[in-house]
């Protein structure tokens, strides 16, 4: 059961907020300026964006949250100064078999390897398994995001399937991993705290 006093949108270092459209594209747009967090982050072909074009993606996202009920987006920010520092995601959403998948991204690489993605991962969960009530949730990642893989791995994912040489990045091939957590494995992780 989940305890309703549990902070949903709270953690010790972060918090989960809305897109905010005159500070967020600014920000984000030097991300995607970054190939290392883009290819990270992003399985499609990197290119830097504008802050334009940034917020055109922020609009597109929240209409598909509006009219399509399957992607709930998160910015994720440092409760310290309330700093855009990254993002998270749960997208394609399969109501029908409770299934998920997620996505997350820290931007900046000073903002890296301090505990914000675990943080923000941990959140996550709560939100895709106590909140959205989904079965399973699922994360595809890319052999070559060895963080990723590990803090997965951490939560308690298991490697499902392993698509040999799926992905080409500057003429190397890598796998695809994808990694799942079933609502049963989290909840017993948590003793049925959430």
């Amino acid at each position: 059961m989940l305890d309703i006093q549990t902070q949903l949108f709270e953690a010790k270092d972060v918090r989960f907020g809305p897109i905010d459209h005159e500070v967020h594209p600014d920000i984000e747009s030097k991300w995607t300026h970054d190939a290392e967090f883009m290819r990270l982050f992003d399985l499609k072909p990197v290119r830097p964006l504008s802050p334009a074009m940034v917020k055109k993606q922020y609009e597109a996202v929240e209409k598909e949250m509006e009219e399509e009920k399957n992607l709930f987006y998160f910015t994720v920010r440092a409760r310290e100064d309330d700093r855009l520092i990254g993002k998270a995601v749960v997208e394609w959403i399969d109501w029908n078999n409770g299934n998920g998948f997620l996505r997350l991204g820290i931007g900046l690489p000073e903002d890296r390897r301090k505990g914000y993605g675990s943080q923000a991962l941990s959140m996550l969960l709560r939100y895709a398994f106590g909140e959205l009530n989904l079965y399973r949730v699922t994360a595809v990642v890319p052999a070559y995001n060895e963080g990723a893989m590990r803090l997965f791995q951490k939560f308690g994912f298991m490697e499902e399937v392993r698509r040999r040489q799926a992905l080409n990045r500057d003429g190397q091939l890598w796998d695809l991993v994808s990694f799942g957590l079933l609502n049963s494995e989290w909840r017993e992780q948590n003793n049925g705290r959430g």
